[in-house]
């Protein structure tokens, strides 16, 4: 089983959007199956092979979370925060800012969901390997 520890090792090497495939490939490398990354906290819940849990305690104070989302928006920030023009920090303010509450990254299909506060899908992405 793995630990928080290990996935958080993993993610201080991450600096930038850019890096994101390299955590990716830590973390599956784990048997991490699927994350829940929650904006309002920060906090994230993580899903192993045998149905392990961890979950992480919130990272910053709350933030709110828009009722209206801003999905063109939201699209040309991400591809900005992945071409490592922004770092994490501000991509969850601007997360909050047009309307993603959380995102769901599945390692079987290597996709990442990103959801409005009632649980609708935003954006589907395919990770790259």
């Amino acid at each position: 089983m793995f630990t928080l520890e290990q996935i958080n090792d993993a993610h201080r090497k991450v600096k930038s959007g850019a890096e994101f495939p390299y955590f990716m490939k830590a973390i599956k490398a784990l048997s991490v199956m699927r994350y829940e990354a929650y904006i309002k906290d920060g906090h994230i819940d993580y899903y192993g092979l045998h149905d392990d849990i961890v979950k992480s305690d919130a990272k910053y104070a709350p933030l709110e979370i828009a009722n209206d989302v801003k999905k063109d928006q939201f699209k040309t920030e991400l591809l900005a925060h992945q071409q490592g023009k922004t770092d994490f920090l501000s991509f969850i303010k601007m997360c909050a800012e047009v309307g993603v509450d959380k995102w769901i990254i599945c390692m079987d299909t290597m996709t990442c969901t990103y959801y409005d506060q009632t649980g609708n899908e935003i954006l589907v992405e395919n990770i790259p390997v």
